[in-house]
């Protein structure tokens, strides 16, 4: 395979057909469930809700208490999530090393090379970059919030996955930061 192109859909492809893609879900997943400031803000939001502060709110059903709540809350709450599972894919200690571990592994199957293709923070010698970085420049682990600060929001979706793939492939680029 070492003649053709190797993409990200093939990447991806391959990263789905074996399982890792389904792995990581699971990883998140569970790391989302012991997040306990998530489940106290998500308690918080629902204790302060309009539904359930309301004059009446005893004499509804369970039901239509349940279909209100999640009316009113269902965004903010899936909105936090969202961020939570950011920050956990963005960590490159943990879940974000991983991942980009996971991509470079079978971008090197794929392709033929020998990985790593990155230096690791120990400073090991570089396979298949020919540039030096300039130290100044390294890269640094941002937030959500630092990563879409001055991005409007039709530009979120693509910040977050531009960036994520900047995390992975630390090479020389514009600063994502407009």
């Amino acid at each position: 395979m070492e003649s053709s192109v190797i993409t990200p859909e093939h990447v991806l492809e391959s990263l789905m057909n074996d399982g890792t893609i389904d792995a990581l879900r699971l990883k998140i997943i569970n790391q989302l469930k012991a997040n306990e400031e998530l489940k106290k803000t998500t308690i918080s939001m629902v204790e302060q809700s309009k539904v359930l502060n309301t004059p009446g709110a005893e004499k509804q059903t369970k039901r239509e208490l349940f279909d209100a709540l999640r009316q009113e809350l269902e965004a903010p709450v899936l909105e936090k999530a969202s961020r939570s599972v950011w920050e956990l894919i963005l960590d490159n200690d943990v879940l974000g090393k991983e991942i980009c571990d996971m991509v470079e592994k079978v971008f090197c199957r794929l392709s033929g090379r020998r990985p790593p293709l990155f230096p690791d923070s120990n400073g090991e010698a570089q396979q298949g970059k020919e540039h030096q970085e300039d130290p100044s420049s390294a890269s640094r682990k941002r937030s959500f919030t630092e990563m879409n600060e001055g991005a409007d929001n039709g530009d979120k979706a693509s910040g977050e996955t531009s960036a994520a793939a900047e995390e992975c492939n630390p090479g020389p680029s514009s600063n994502p930061k407009t």
